[in-house]
């Protein structure tokens, strides 16, 4: 079923101490997302849902896992995967606040590139619910520091992504332990061939709910192009003209990041890089950094900025075109976030580069308009 509208969260049979905590956060209304899956859920139906970045999936099954456990088990009472650290990192800081409704329950985020010793002191404490990357968890899984076999609710989160970077026998392994498992939930993007096989496999009668980019819940995004051929210059001189101080630049390669952050610091902007072979505690200092709005201009690759959660990002730029049109959907949602205008902006260096960007223009169908600097050094955009 497709939903457009959100609910207020007193019509989805909450709990008082779980509305009391939603009103806290300022949350009275659900989004579309949450309006379809939150009744299933707590109905312990399988879900499948299909819906925009941005979109609240992670309270969507989140207050019923929630709703649902019993701090007075300490078994492990819902598993939580993610296809990055970064958004593990996100979903566990969401059940972190939905746990103040319910006093006992425990929470814990496992993921690779961290000391493995402090996540073995967190599972000694007993967490009901465990949120993890799927490398990770097999690791906790095969050192028996983690039993998940009385799992009841299990979610894919990302699912799309997830299964995109290879996890798919990490997943099924996972769920194939899960035997008491009541219901499934699967959260993505796009609905993938790959989504679909585990959909058939491990799923049984659910409830499919679409949530459509229309006006309601569509992005409100400028989107603009420049041919250039100095694109850390491009980037610092757009900054300065605009004033904008929150800034994501994605790169296709992990050396063309190192090199446009280098070149960014080169002319006086604050700008660091992640990607896979950034260290990971280097990584958490960067994005914390730029969570916090202490840095100004993130560099970042596809694979590394998955999960990263932000909602007040005013300008994202391409320095590189993407090769899929999907990768540019997903990189320029990062801007126009919680009904605030966005500003996306490609860099345009090559021919093949030019091609893409009118490929992903016309299979988008967005209107990319051509922006360059004018004679007097003011920003200029031709007409569409």
């Amino acid at each position: 079923m497709e939903y457009t509208k959100g609910v207020p969260f007193e019509t989805l049979s909450l709990s008082a101490p779980m509305l009391d905590v939603l009103r806290a956060s300022g949350l009275r209304v659900s989004t579309p997302v949450q309006a379809g899956c939150i009744p299933p859920m707590l109905e312990w139906r399988d879900v499948i849902a299909k819906a925009p970045t941005g979109t609240g999936k992670t309270l969507a099954y989140g207050i019923p896992i929630v709703e649902h456990t019993d701090p007075a088990d300490p078994c492990v009472q819902a598993v939580v995967l993610a296809p990055t650290r970064e958004l593990a990192l996100q979903i566990q800081g969401e059940f972190e606040t939905l746990a103040a409704s319910r006093p006992g329950v425990r929470s814990v985020c496992l993921y690779g590139g961290a000391p493995i010793g402090k996540q073995l002191e967190s599972l000694r404490k007993k967490p009901q619910i465990v949120v993890a990357t799927p490398g990770r968890l097999s690791d906790h899984i095969k050192r028996h520091s983690v039993r998940i076999e009385t799992a009841r609710t299990v979610i894919l989160d990302e699912a799309d992504r997830m299964l995109d970077m290879g996890f798919v026998h990490d997943v099924t392994r996972i769920l194939d332990r899960m035997k008491q498992r009541k219901n499934l939930g699967l959260f993505s993007a796009t609905i993938s061939r790959e989504v679909l096989d585990i959909a058939w496999v491990y799923q049984r009668d659910a409830e499919e709910v679409t949530v459509r980019e229309d006006e309601e819940n569509k992005p409100d995004i400028r989107q603009f192009r420049m041919d250039t051929d100095d694109k850390a210059s491009a980037i610092a001189d757009i900054l300065r003209e605009t004033g904008f101080d929150r800034c994501m630049v994605f790169c296709n390669t992990k050396s063309s990041a190192e090199r446009v952050a280098y070149f960014l610091r080169m002319r006086g902007v604050d700008a660091e890089c992640i990607h896979g072979d950034i260290p990971q505690k280097r990584r958490e200092q960067i994005l914390t950094r730029f969570r916090r709005g202490e840095l100004p201009v993130f560099v970042s690759t596809d694979v590394a900025a998955r999960g990263i959660d932000v909602d007040d990002v005013d300008i994202v730029f391409n320095a590189d075109i993407p090769d899929e049109a999907h990768d540019y959907i997903h990189r320029i949602g990062r801007t126009g976030r919680a009904k605030r205008q966005g500003v996306a902006v490609s860099l345009v260096g090559d021919y093949p580069s030019r091609i893409r960007m009118d490929d992903i223009a016309r299979r988008t169908g967005n209107q990319v308009v051509p922006v360059r600097f004018g004679p007097d050094g003011k920003l200029t955009a031709d007409a569409p």
